[in-house]
């Protein structure tokens, strides 16, 4: 019976809110004491050509925001296409040792952009943003930390019934053909994925409230 009830109130709290995550192991990221990172331009496997830059845009924020030095995003992607690497696929195929002798980052970002866009089905309009992240040392070549993020907003969320339904789906529509609504998206996911107490980053060397 005991059990019974746990099981229940946990799939009461999945239908409400979702049942509180178990924090991380964080020991490795401990160990290896990141104090730079290199953020890579996402791997895109969405249908939006524009995702990659898009969300890769909203990541330096909250990495800094958590205390660590990032390389500058566009000089990084500049460099490698430089140097004969056009894609985000092909930048994330490089060795870390080559990562290390060139850029010299205590860990690369390595970022898998799974959805990106808005979705309009009858009269609802759905964007979703869904990203998963690993953060690996290149000292050890060991992956130090590992996160994902799944967000999306409906058109619908303010309500006022059929009608409203129907006049959302359509602003959302006029609005997405000239503004690129999951940017906005992405940018809650990113601090999402990074800043989520017991699953994002831990604080850096450089946040006021880090005790290293």
């Amino acid at each position: 019976m005991v059990l019974s009830f746990k099981l229940f109130a946990c799939a009461l709290a999945l239908t409400l809110a979702g049942c509180a995550m178990q924090s991380k192991n964080y020991d490795k990221f401990i160990a290896a004491n990141p104090r730079s990172i290199l953020v890579l331009p996402p791997k895109n496997q969405s249908t939006d050509i524009h995702g990659t830059y898009s969300f890769l845009s909203t990541v330096t924020m909250p990495i800094a925001e958590k205390g660590f030095y990032i390389f500058p995003v566009t000089v990084v992607d500049q460099m490698m296409k430089e140097n004969g690497l056009p894609s985000a696929n092909e930048m994330h195929e490089v060795s870390l040792k080559k990562i290390k002798e060139i850029i010299n980052p205590d860990a690369v970002l390595y970022i898998t952009l799974h959805e990106y866009g808005t979705k309009f089905v009858v009269i609802q309009s759905q964007t979703t943003v869904v990203a998963s992240g690993r953060l690996v040392s290149t000292a050890s070549g060991e992956v130090i930390w590992e996160g994902q993020t799944h967000q999306v907003i409906a058109s619908d969320s303010g309500g006022g019934g059929i009608a409203g339904l129907v006049v959302n789906a359509m602003v959302s529509q006029a609005v997405n053909s000239s503004v690129d609504y999951a940017h906005n998206v992405s940018s809650i996911a990113s601090r999402d994925l990074f800043m989520t107490e017991g699953q994002g980053l831990l604080n850096g060397p450089y946040n006021p409230a880090s005790t290293k």
